[in-house]
């Protein structure tokens, strides 16, 4: 499914926004071998990069409700087939821990910009420290970690612009690709893609306050996504009113003149 710009907010913010989810919603999603995804899973799976846990955690719980809300959302095919958590969705998956407010157990190959590594047994707030305007969703930690493990499922979408094709941004893994070296507004955005991450929550249960957190992200080149002069005009204004603090964690701050240039000349195509 194509990224819905009506989730973009307009002005933007660093916020939560979390929504609960509908009986139906499904949550993970298999991965199909052909996909560039499954090479990139695989290749951090080879690497033994792929899974982190705190020293005695127990995780048993936490698999037994990823396998079962696979095989609700019909996604269950490969771990049928014997294939390992990496390789067997799309989404990337961490354990969140109701009573500590940490995360103790995560399962990422794909993650935008952060390590792993870094944020395996922290605290919620400590993991969103680095993020830019950060203080309401600091403030709301305590809240936010309750909200999550209390027993509902929930999603939130995220996005950025970036010059990279690539799943796996991890910074110490992959150098950050560089923006194009050009003025020209319709080349530089010909370069460039729409990275959207759809995070959402559902509860482990069994005599635990866990939670699995999911992370599912798309890649589609910024002119094919990019198709209506509304959506090009609602990325405008939002991307046009980041902070600059925002713009710079983003990484994004260079770029912005020209993607608004393109985006402004986007939104004034009179629709067909």
């Amino acid at each position: 499914m194509d990224f819905d710009f009506r989730q973009i907010a307009v002005p933007f913010r660093m916020q939560p926004g979390l929504s609960r989810l509908d009986a139906s919603a499904r949550q993970l999603t298999a991965l199909q071998t052909h996909v560039p995804l499954y090479a990139e899973k695989q290749a951090v799976l080879a690497r033994g990069a792929s899974r982190l846990q705190v020293e005695g955690f127990d995780a048993t719980p936490a698999l037994q409700a990823i396998a079962q809300r696979a095989a609700q959302d019909g996604a269950d095919g490969p771990l049928r087939s014997g294939a390992p958590l990496e390789l067997a969705f799309e989404e990337d998956l961490v354990v969140l821990d109701g009573d500590g407010g940490t995360l103790p157990w995560l399962c990422v190959c794909t993650p935008s910009h952060w390590a792993p590594e870094d944020k395996l047994g922290l605290p919620f707030a400590a993991v969103h420290a680095p993020v830019a305007d950060n203080a309401v969703l600091l403030a709301a930690s305590r809240q936010l970690v309750a909200l999550a493990t209390g027993g509902e499922r929930w999603e939130r979408r995220v996005w950025t612009i970036s010059p990279s094709g690539r799943h796996d941004q991890h910074p110490r893994r992959q150098p950050r690709t560089p923006w194009p070296e050009t003025d020209d507004a319709e080349a530089f955005a010909r370069q460039c893609f729409l990275r959207s991450e759809r995070q959402t929550f559902f509860p482990v249960g069994r005599g635990t306050r866990q939670a699995v957190f999911t992370i599912r992200v798309r890649l589609q080149r910024l002119e094919d996504a990019v198709a209506e002069p509304w959506q090009a005009q609602r990325l405008h204004d939002s991307l046009a009113s980041m902070s600059a603090e925002v713009a710079q964690y983003k990484s994004v701050a260079s770029a912005r003149p020209t993607l608004l240039r393109w985006l402004a000349s986007r939104g004034a195509r009179p629709s067909a």
